[in-house]
């Protein structure tokens, strides 16, 4: 299959010369991507659409390669991050409190402390729906205009469900349209930065979802706690963060002009198959992709090896987050929704710092660091069950490394599609490889019920 695209050249007499060139790709590998001249027509004369089309694409690379530009970019894809998935934070870190609006809800009769439904039903609220706009959208146009307003509209309806609910499956539903505007979210904007140049948008981007998870755990655990305000109050203080989302994308946000390949001829024209037409300038494509559903669904595979190792990484740190988190208590019973929130909080320090390091070190290898999250699983785990550790501070120190592992892995795959995968399949790749972490996440999520109960159903370690 090839596509065509254009550079701009002087031929040292003053007259612009375009070359063209075809971009052959192997079905199946995204990086065997290539562009090679087409034959006898290497060098020809610009036409009026092509020279236009390059004094654009110039235009918009010297507008986005301005240091304020670059700032400006910066700034708000880490803003983005941040408000994306901070109402997907709070509804975990309310996640104790969600459960208690069923009055219905029944203990599990043992010697432990636990409700029969666990947070993980919250989780797999906050994650089933992403998981399924993360698998569908990268198949449909990015409209991305479209796409950020539906994201700001279901924030809002997610925060306004949850904080006027007076029954369970109301709260739930809130929780549904939070986990809708989260996955939209993030994988409309990790495609978009295939269209940037400067991959520390990437960074920004991660650094911001990080700082969610801080801000959003904190300041839920600042405002319920420590100012006392109800719940309710809470959450509509918190409908800020999807007007900033939008203040970030539509003003502060330096937008990249994109080509519309529906104006573009390809001279390849004897083709059984309808070319795949991708411009590409200075190592960024210009114009989003046009493959076909079966040109993108022969794309996967050779992504599963950033997928899969980012899918066990979160199964395993949600499985202890939400299967574990909850049986694991010191002190007195009253403190134990306290000692929830504060294990989430220093959790979300932990990926806030990794998902901030990717402009300091990288790691390829993401399959260690799914081993390293499993041996986790293994000491919180037993901990549950035993309580041999009788700190709370070591189990804070451990949910910390917890997050570290977490928050590197998400940066470094991303960082690796950006470098490893060809330009022209960026798009696609960065948004088809979101599904890994909401595919653990909500494995985790289904695993971690059962398993809660099990454990409920033990002797108390405190016993």
């Amino acid at each position: 299959m090839t596509g065509d695209f254009g550079n701009k050249k002087d031929d040292g007499k003053g007259e612009n010369r375009t070359e063209i060139f075809t971009i052959s790709v192997t079905h199946g590998d995204p990086k065997k991507a290539r562009a090679a001249p087409i034959p006898n027509s290497a060098s020809i004369p610009n036409s009026a659409s092509v020279a236009s089309t390059s004094v654009l694409v110039l235009s918009a690379s010297s507008r986005l390669s301005r240091p304020s530009s670059r700032y400006r970019n910066l700034i708000a894809y880490w803003i983005l991050g941040l408000c994306n998935n901070y109402g997907y934070v709070v509804m975990l870190s309310a996640a104790y409190g969600i459960l208690h609006k069923d009055e219905t809800k029944t203990e599990i009769e043992g010697n432990r402390h636990c409700n029969e439904l666990s947070t993980g039903a919250v989780l797999l609220a906050d994650i089933v729906p992403s998981l399924f706009i993360k698998f569908v959208s990268p198949f449909f146009p990015l409209f991305i205009h479209t796409r950020l307003a539906a994201v700001v509209m279901l924030n809002v309806s997610g925060f306004l469900l949850v904080a006027y609910a007076e029954q369970l499956w109301v709260a739930l539903s809130g929780v549904v349209c939070m986990s809708l505007a989260s996955g939209l979210g993030e994988v409309s904007l990790l495609a978009y930065t295939a269209f940037f140049k400067d991959k520390a948008v990437i960074t920004m981007w991660s650094s911001g979802t990080g700082g969610a998870g801080v801000l959003g755990s904190v300041s839920f655990l600042v405002l319920s706690e420590v100012l006392m305000l109800s719940s309710r109050d809470t959450l509509l203080v918190m409908n800020v963060a999807p007007f900033l989302m939008a203040v970030a994308f539509w003003v502060i946000l330096v937008r990249p002009r994109l080509d519309s390949s529906d104006d573009e001829e390809t001279p390849v024209t004897a083709q059984k198959e309808k070319a795949v037409i991708v411009k590409v300038h200075d190592d960024v494509p210009t114009q989003a992709t046009n493959a076909s559903f079966l040109d993108k669904l022969r794309d996967v595979p050779p992504l599963l090896k950033f997928i899969v190792p980012l899918t066990f990484v979160y199964f395993f740190e949600y499985f202890i987050n939400q299967g574990l988190f909850e049986l694991i208590h010191y002190n007195d019973q009253e403190s134990w929704p306290l000692q929830y929130k504060v294990f989430q909080s220093v959790y979300q320090v932990g990926v806030f710092l990794s998902r901030s390091s990717g402009s300091f070190f990288h790691i390829e290898k993401i399959w260690i660091l799914s081993v390293l999250q499993g041996v986790n699983v293994i000491y919180f785990m037993t901990e549950a069950i035993y309580g041999y550790s009788s700190s709370m501070y070591v189990v804070a120190a451990l949910v910390l490394w917890e997050g570290l592992l977490g928050g590197a892995a998400y940066v470094n795959t991303y960082f690796c599609i950006s470098k490893q995968i060809a330009p022209e399949k960026r798009e696609f790749s960065m948004a088809m490889s979101s599904v890994g972490d909401a595919v653990g996440i909500s494995a985790a999520g289904f695993v971690a019920m059962p398993v809660h109960n099990a454990l409920c159903r033990l002797p108390s370690p405190m016993l």
